[in-house]
Order: C-alpha cells, then structure tokens, then sequence
C-alpha cells in the first residue's frame, strides 16, 4: 500500500509539473520551468521504471532487466542535474550559461554508462549482481551516483535555502521553503544508497527494485518541489482558508485584553448576536476597534510616569528589546485601568488622542496579539499594576 501511495504521488508529479510548464508559459520564464519541470519528470520517471508493474510489462529477462536499471539511474541523475540546472539560472539569471556542473553531469552519465557496462550487472531475480570478477566495477557506478547526487542535491538546496532566507514573509518565502523541503528529501532518498552500497560491497548484489522508505523520500521530495513551483497556481484557492483561521486565532488571543477594557468600559462593546455576523474577518475588524474605543475612553486615567517606569524596569528585567515596546503599553493600560476603578484622574477628559496613527487592521492586531501577550504574562506589568494599586490603595 506505501508503495502504491509513493509511485501515485511520482504520477500526479508528471501531471502536475506539465502543468506548471504549460501555465507559466506566458509568465515565467521557459528555459527555467523547463529544468524544473524535468527534474519532476525524471525523478518521477526513475521511480516509475522500477515499479512490479512496469517490470511485469517489459519483463526482467536480460539485457532487458539491467537496462531497466540503467535507464532508471540515467533518469535520476538528469533529475538531479536539472535540479541544479534550475537553481543555478534563478541565482545567475535566465540566459546565462549554468557551467560547470553541466559539464559534470554530462561526464558522469558517459561514466556510469561504461561503468555499467564493465561491471557486466545481470537481474537475479529481484537483485541485480555484478559479472565474475567485475564487483569493483559495479561498486564504482554506486558509489559515483551516490557522490553525484549528494554533492548536486547538496548544490540545490544551499541557494534555496538562501533565497528563502532573505525573501520577504508571503507566498514567495513558503514556495521557496518548500523547495528547500524537496531538496532535503531529495538528499535522504539518493544518501539512503549508503545502504545498498554496503550491501554490494559485502554480498555482491544489491535489490534491483526501489525500496519502499526509499520511494517515499523521492514521492515526498517530488511532491514538495512540486508544491514549491506550483504555489502560485494553488497557493489563492488555500489562501483564504488560511487567513481567516489566522484571525480566529488572533481573535481569541486578543480577547483577554478586550475582556478587560470592556469590563472597565462596557459600552465600548456592541451587540453581534449570535455567533460572528459578518465573518471572523468582520468579528476580529469589530475587536480591534473595541479595544481602541476602551483605550481612548482611558486616556484621562494614564499616568504619564508609567511608561518610563515600565520601560525601566523591562530593561531591567532584560526583556527583549521587540517586547520593550508592547510591554509599556500594557503597563501602562494595567494602571489605567487600576486609575479608572479608583476613579482618579491623571488628564482632562478632552486630553488628545495618541493611540496609533491609523495603521490598517491586520498592523494593529498584531500589535494588540504583543500587547496581551504581555498584559498576561509579563511580571513587570504586574508589578506596575501592584504599585498602581497600592497607590491608589484599590
């Protein structure tokens, strides 16, 4: 069943990256989708030639069952070869040359080929096992794939991983991640011959099909680059989704600080009835603006020493300085509110407001998701709200 799942994946690979191929045609740039393109396609295809079925249709009798191996290896390494293929033109750009492991990959194909061929390999049964005296040979072409693979996968997935780091939060970021995640893999499935080679060197054979654990490395490396390359054909539908579970959470994150300031100023809360008219989208734009209405009806109450006070005491407390900010902010609301209930006055009622300068919704909710983390569990806001009420003997 874990093969079939694996070798299904390889399938829906080729649809999914002739797709891709043949929807970025007009957007993308050709040369670049066809490397990327080819790496799904070879890796896909060097997993296909090994499964029961394709084996049961062409047969394993030789020469055929060992070029059946061949051709399968002959199809990984073009898969790692445009892998780097791809890489290289994104860091180089589009028409530039991609040097020396074209070069590479071309001398490595001519030699696994002749090596191949001096090793004299021939199927038994399910194995595949070097010719009389040949063993040396047939370990080498291993061992050379295994070296190829690690040192182009290992090519691969270093500039991505540079490129996803610098690249800015969004659909970019996650696509380029993920092909780092099929890179990673990519590595596991060809460092998993470690294994087989061990087994040739001590038995002289080695399984000719693909292992299962094996399959699924490749079926998963496929699987993320494809996702990686396709984000943007897929990425909108999960979009929505996505966001409107991110602002349930941040909804109910923010809920605490809102409880409070609707406790201390109840008609900052209008009626939404039943369950969230409007959206979670509308229910969290409707929070945020709750929560500004209770801090402008408290602006009387704050102390103008808090907030040097709390920033005093987070440095002291050696808190980091991106939490500095939203750390005086809910201390300075925790003594408001301590003001408000004891009724004392720091300001007229008309003082002008200084909340935010009227940043977009998503800004202000995130800073209100920093500003309830720290009303929660930061002690330095409790031990302003301490002092404030001491104070005021509240």
């Amino acid at each position: 069943m874990t093969e079939t799942i694996a070798y299904f994946c390889c399938v829906v690979a080729f649809a999914g990256f002739g797709y891709k191929l043949i929807q970025a045609r007009h957007t993308q740039p050709l040369r670049r989708m066809w490397f990327l393109s080819a790496f799904g396609m070879c890796i896909a295809g060097g997993i296909m030639l090994l499964t029961p079925a394709m084996e049961n249709a062409v047969g394993v009798e030789e020469p055929m069952g060992s070029l059946l191996n061949l051709a399968a290896d002959l199809l990984k390494i073009g898969a790692m070869a445009f892998a780097v293929a791809f890489a290289r033109s994104l860091k180089l750009g589009e028409g530039k040359r991609i040097g020396w492991h074209a070069m590479l990959s071309w001398t490595v194909v001519a030699a696994e080929t002749a090596l191949f061929f001096l090793s004299d390999s021939y199927r038994v049964g399910d194995h595949t096992a070097a010719g009389p005296g040949r063993l040396g040979w047939f370990v080498a072409y291993n061992v050379l794939f295994l070296v190829y693979g690690l040192i182009s996968l290992l090519t691969f997935s270093i500039v991505f991983a540079r490129f996803a780091r610098h690249a800015a939060p969004g659909p970019l970021r996650i696509g380029l991640w993920l092909l780092v995640g099929g890179g990673v893999s990519a590595l596991g499935w060809t460092f998993w011959d470690v294994d087989d080679i061990y087994i040739l060197a001590t038995t002289g054979a080695v399984d000719a099909g693909e292992e299962t654990f094996s399959a699924i490395l490749a079926a998963l490396s496929v699987g993320l680059a494809g996702a990686g390359a396709t984000l943007s054909v897929w990425g909108p539908a999960l979009a929505t989704p996505f966001r409107l579970i991110g602002a349930y959470r941040t909804y109910r994150r923010i809920e605490p600080l809102w409880a409070a300031l609707r406790d201390a100023v109840p008609e900052i809360a209008l009626d939404p009835g039943p369950g969230m008219p409007g959206g979670v989208e509308f229910a969290l734009y409707r929070r945020v603006i709750e929560i500004r209405d209770g801090h402008l009806a408290l602006r009387p109450y704050f102390d103008p020493d808090v907030p040097a006070l709390a920033e005093a005491r987070a440095r002291e407390a050696k808190i980091p300085e991106a939490r500095i900010a939203a750390t005086i902010e809910a201390a300075a609301l925790a003594a408001a509110l301590v003001a408000s209930e004891a009724g004392r006055r720091y300001a007229p009622d008309d003082v002008p407001a200084t909340y935010l300068d009227e940043p977009d919704i998503a800004t202000e909710a995130a800073w209100l998701v920093e500003v309830t983390r720290a009303w929660r569990r930061s002690t330095v806001v409790g031990r302003i709200r301490d002092r404030a009420r001491e104070t005021l003997a509240v």
